[in-house]
């Protein structure tokens, strides 16, 4: 054995990808539904990410956060003008983006006067696998054998305004809201319109700290760039990010507004790779394509595309129970949990992921067309139709 055994791998091993296409060590090609769990969302070898990384390989890779950047720094300036924020935080993960905010919150908790503060977090959530991420995650199971957890998280439903409310009526140590504007891993569930508003509201009123986790739907997932640009005029305090920000190049982000970001000074958190050279250049070329080619809006378009020929399709099936999400995140409930349904779709030539026990997740990339929508919708049918 040399890989410990973290990961149920499926028996495929990709070697090429093209797109929305990735291709097996016997050349057989697969739609990719997933993304690298919404990771690639510009396909596979875009052009301009490949020649960004290739020239940027060939000049400096990495001198680490002791001296200037000004790859890093151009970066930081193009996230805050298209998130409203005002200054940025590098790491290289979304555990340790939301690890950054965690520690922002706490220090803003010191900062007025408690001696412990505590988080408000919720239900079915999922924050990331470090120990203080994994206990702000509203998962049991993959809490299971990690305890004694990290502490100070209280723990409210999601979608529930006026739980949130109560629990910080109630306690004056909690200094921080952090949650997820649609929860992911818990199964593609968006938020209530006019919750994320209301907590918005109710952290002004408690002077907290509004974390919104944007690690799955930020960077274009949702049909805009940031999913909270679809409810309303506001901002959050700390905005985290990654997955989609490098088409595969590992880069994590903060954003915060300046009261927030103030927390951090010299010594107070820090990065080795974090931002580096390489990875701010395939992200500023990320960012560059997304702008000139108007992907999020394209994600828009394409996702209510999918969700109508999905729901059209599916409108009968006995295992279908909704249809849920925003652009091209979509999640397929079923009745019950599936056997083997991801399997099957890999010997289709088609890639999903099944969370939260029953929910099929889609997150293709945002560069698919009509064309690659309709084979998707073809392909869910006939998967669900040789269900026994």
């Amino acid at each position: 054995m040399t890989l410990m055994a973290n990961y149920a791998r499926l028996p495929v091993a990709f070697v090429h990808g093209e797109g929305p296409w990735l291709f097996d060590q016997e050349g057989r090609r697969y739609l990719d539904a997933l993304a690298g769990i919404a990771v690639c969302g510009l396909g596979h070898c875009h052009p301009a990410v490949t020649e960004a990384l290739q020239k940027q390989a060939a000049t400096l890779i990495h001198t680490s956060n002791l001296y200037q950047v000004p790859l890093q720094e151009e970066l930081a300036h193009r996230l805050c003008r298209l998130s409203g924020l005002d200054a940025a935080f590098f790491c290289n993960s979304g555990a340790e983006a939301n690890e950054a905010a965690i520690k922002l919150a706490r220090l803003h908790g010191h900062a007025k006067g408690i001696a412990e503060p505590k988080i408000l977090v919720f239900t079915q959530s999922f924050h990331g696998r470090t120990l203080a991420t994994l206990s702000a995650t509203g998962n049991h199971k993959i809490q299971e054998g990690f305890s004694p957890l990290v502490t100070g998280f209280v723990r409210v439903p999601y979608g529930d305004l006026s739980s949130a409310a109560a629990a910080l009526a109630a306690d004056p140590d909690l200094c921080a809201v952090l949650v997820e504007p649609i929860q992911g891993e818990g199964g593609v569930r968006p938020a209530p319109r006019g919750f994320l508003q209301g907590l918005r509201t109710l952290c002004d009123h408690h002077r907290a700290l509004l974390l919104l986790d944007e690690v799955q739907t930020g960077i274009g997932r949702t049909g805009t760039f940031f999913a909270f640009q679809q409810e309303g005029d506001w901002l959050p305090d700390v905005l985290s990010l990654a997955k989609g920000l490098g088409n595969g190049v590992p880069i994590g982000a903060v954003l915060a507004r300046k009261d927030s970001a103030a927390l951090f000074g010299p010594g107070k958190h820090g990065t080795t790779f974090g931002g580096n050279p390489l990875v701010s250049a395939a992200a500023l070329a990320v960012l560059t394509t997304m702008e000139s080619q108007n992907i999020p809006a394209h994600a828009h378009a394409m996702g209510a595309r999918l969700e109508e020929g999905l729901r059209s399709s599916l409108a009968h099936h006995p295992l279908v129970e909704e249809i849920r999400g925003r652009g091209l995140m979509l999640g397929i409930v079923l009745r019950e949990p599936p056997q083997g349904l991801v399997e099957k779709a890999l010997a289709m030539g088609v890639l999903i992921n099944v969370t939260a026990g029953r929910v099929i997740r889609l997150l293709p990339p945002l560069i698919y067309g009509p064309e690659e929508v309709q084979l998707l919708i073809d392909k869910i049918t006939a998967l669900l139709e040789d269900r026994p």
